[in-house]
């Protein structure tokens, strides 16, 4: 067959249970599924005993939804073979026929020794990279591991787009396949303790850990929490306080000099594909910013999988290590993140939501259909909050992508963009176009392989689906997009218009308003920030 894709192929076929029809020629349905091979933790976890990671059985239900095969390596049968419990020994052996054991191991590719040798210090090492040395000689399409190792490696051979963690395959598949995903009335809502399901088995994990945990939460009742629920279900749940210099610290080790602090009381998120772990940060950092607060922390334990992808995320956003709480429920650890005012362009996650005026300033254009599906925050009195339900993951993402084809394409980690919400249909300009939101840019990417390249680039963090990227890609061929990455860090809490730009000297005249990024002066920075009401704690001089 010629190279023409598998979709169009199928389009014009005919399914017979397993088998399909193209151009009157039967073919077996199984040679043409998606391969994705399961790093060894993948399947131990999987198989035990005992559940040690609900991830894994939200993963296999998705593989199984998409009809992907399962498949493991012949050093994955090895590894089991040699595992401590005989149990997992055992159940491995009755199930393996639920999976597609590779035949044969691919001939070692020079260029994945090349990048990946030098890594490799232990024999569990050697064998990842055997694992990669199969997905780049195109024997899977695939690999799911957990292990930070193997995504190094996939990032030095630049084929990251094809290993993916439990979440980031979630994400892809997700937005792939719309239609299967459940989850139709997914929100985030303050709800009083009083009123949130304390049976819910979501909290089981909370009651497992700490022995008087019903009772803290009944005592809570007319408290508020943040609440993320799919058809009464919970799926995530948030309680943040503020602490004063004069809060007890004798229980942490070492102990907190005085501060005002944010402390994180209780976070959890179920493994969704949805960002809604990001979306709560976004709450804790907006709240931090609000109650003006020195430093965010949290105590947890690092027991099971929910609670170890929690850790990553933190330390994603710039909490460290900061010692040890102890009580009636055993050791937890203690992550601290400062929120003190200052600014890192190497490190823009460590120090968000903070914007220097140091940085290049630039308005952007975002038209009205997109602008409150990426910046929800951001959303205008006329328009509706329900229409705004945060099912979406590029609505819940701080880290979020802008597409464009600007002539514009000078701009550079920690730069600031601001949102120009172009006009309404059939209204003016002048009073329906306003500024509402500050992003800090990230990344900005000129060099884009292909269409499948830009679509791995901006899926689940643009507002715009699968195929709504591809047509954007392919509808200049002689002009390309670039991404933007930037994170959304702050709705202006007075919105001005274009009238008040032109007032401002912000913008000459109508006929000046941003097309593409435009970018604008220090001084005209600094009165925007005045009419907007900005709170002035965000920027550092």
């Amino acid at each position: 067959m010629r190279s023409t894709s598998w979709g169009r192929y199928l389009a014009r076929s005919v399914i017979k249970k397993d088998k399909f029809i193209i151009n009157n020629t039967y073919y077996d349905y199984i040679r043409f599924k998606m391969k994705v091979l399961l790093d060894t933790n993948i399947i131990i976890d999987r198989e035990a005993s005992h559940v040690r990671n609900k991830d894994i059985g939200i993963l296999f239900y998705w593989i199984e939804k998409v009809h992907y095969q399962k498949c493991i390596h012949p050093l994955t049968i090895k590894e089991i073979e040699n595992h401590k419990d005989p149990i997992v020994i055992k159940t491995f052996k009755v199930k393996l026929t639920n999976y597609v054991i590779l035949k044969t191991e691919a001939p070692e590719n020079p260029f994945v020794s090349e990048k990946c040798k030098p890594l490799d210090k232990t024999p569990n090492d050697i064998n990842d990279t055997k694992l990669i040395n199969e997905l780049v000689s195109k024997r899977v399409d695939f690999l799911i591991s957990e292990d930070k190792k193997i995504h190094k490696k996939a990032r030095l051979l630049n084929i990251d787009s094809k290993v993916f963690t439990i979440e980031s395959f979630l994400e892809k598949v997700t937005s792939e396949n719309p239609n299967l995903v459940n989850y139709k009335t997914l929100s985030v809502k303050q709800k009083y303790f009083g009123n949130i399901n304390l049976k819910d088995d979501f909290f089981d994990t909370f009651r497992n850990e700490y022995k008087c945990f019903n009772e803290w939460f009944n005592r809570k009742a007319d408290e508020l929490a943040y609440v993320c629920l799919d058809s009464g279900k919970i799926l995530a749940f948030l309680y943040i306080k503020t602490e004063n210099e004069d809060e007890n610290y004798s229980d942490i080790h070492p102990i907190f000099p005085k501060k005002k602090r944010l402390k994180i009381g209780t976070f959890k998120v179920t493994l969704n594909g949805y960002k809604i772990g990001e979306r709560f940060l976004k709450i804790i950092f907006d709240n931090a910013l609000k109650q003006k607060v020195e430093e965010i922390y949290v105590t947890i334990f690092n027991k099971n999988s929910e609670e170890e992808r929690l850790i990553d995320l933190l330390l994603d956003w710039g909490f460290n290590y900061g010692g040890t709480k102890t009580s009636s429920s055993g050791k937890e650890q203690v992550y601290v993140r400062d929120f003190s005012r200052s600014f890192n362009i190497s490190k823009t996650k460590f120090t968000y939501p903070y914007i220097s005026l140091k940085s290049n300033v630039f308005l952007v254009p975002i038209y009205p259909i997109y602008h409150t599906e990426l910046l929800p925050d951001s959303i205008l009195n006329t328009e509706h909050p329900e229409k705004f339900i945060d099912n979406e993951s590029h609505r819940n993402a701080i880290s979020k992508v802008y597409i464009s084809r600007s002539l514009e394409k000078n701009l550079k980690r920690g730069d600031i963009i601001i949102f120009y919400r172009t006009k309404e249909p059939d209204k003016s300009a002048v009073y329906s176009s306003v500024i509402t939101s500050i992003g800090i840019v990230e990344d900005v990417i000129i060099d884009i392989k292909d269409e499948e390249d830009f679509i791995m680039k901006c899926r689940k963090r643009s507002v715009f689906s699968d195929d709504e990227l591809k047509k954007y890609w392919n509808y200049k061929t002689y002009s390309k997009p670039f991404i933007v990455k930037f994170l959304y860090a702050y709705s202006f809490p007075h919105r001005i218009n274009l009238q008040k730009l032109i007032e401002l000297g912000v913008i000459s005249d109508v006929f000046n308003a941003p097309q593409g990024f435009k970018k604008i002066s220090k001084d005209d920075f600094e009165k925007i920030l005045k009419n907007t009401n900005t709170d002035t704690h965000i920027v550092v001089t």
